[in-house]
Order: structure tokens, then sequence, then C-alpha cells
């Protein structure tokens, strides 16, 4: 009898053998999302989250991070609303938005009485 080669056969069991590899791993590099992309976004959740905690609403949020995605930034406030709301926690104001209280130094009080005086 004349034998009949079939290359179906092997083809299948590479097949077989390279898929049952590929089910055993949960990720493959390179296919996933990008790790700039992921950090990114969890960046803009953080600011959204700070922001809600410094009692800054999202417009204000928005207008001090315009490069941060706002759903995300959204995403992030809102998610830190309910966390505050569910245990009873209070916002700390900015301290970013008050404007520092100036000193005047004693070189600057001294330039100010000679100025004084020369004028006098």
């Amino acid at each position: 009898m004349p034998q009949i080669h079939h290359s179906f056969r092997p083809t299948l069991l590479a097949m077989c053998a390279f898929s049952a590899l590929l089910a055993g791993c949960n990720e493959i590099p390179g296919l996933g999302p990008d790790p700039r992309t992921v950090a990114k976004e969890s960046e803009a959740r953080a600011i959204g989250g700070a922001c809600r905690h410094a009692m800054r609403g999202l417009e204000d949020c928005y207008a001090l991070n315009p490069k941060s995605p706002k759903g995300l930034v959204f995403e992030g406030w809102k998610d830190m609303d309910s966390y505050m709301r569910e245990f009873k926690i209070e916002g700390t104001p900015s301290v970013f938005t008050q404007k520092p209280v100036q000193r005047r130094n004693r070189s600057d009080n001294d330039a100010v009485e000679t100025e004084s005086r020369d004028r006098s």
C-alpha cells in the first residue's frame, strides 16, 4: 500500500502545543496597555482625588491641571467624594491658593528709613 503524507497532522500538533503554552500566560509582554498610559490615567485620578480632599471645585481642578484628561480627573474626584462621605472625613483647605504673608526684612526697613531721611 502506498503511504500518504498529510502535512495537516504536524501543523495541527504544533498549533495545539503553541496554544497550550500561551494558555498559561496571563500577560504577554508588549500586548498589554502601555505603562505610560496607565501611569497618566492613575495620575489624573489621583489629581481629582487630591482636589476633592483640598475642597476645590472641579472647575478649579481642571484649570490647575489642563493637561490631565477631564474624565479621569472627574472620576478620581467622584471616588474621593464618596469615600469622604462614607467615612465622614472633612476636607483640608488648600494652602496653595492662599496668598503668603509678606515679611519685611530688616534691610528693607533700613532702606525705607534712609530714603525718608534723605528726602527730609
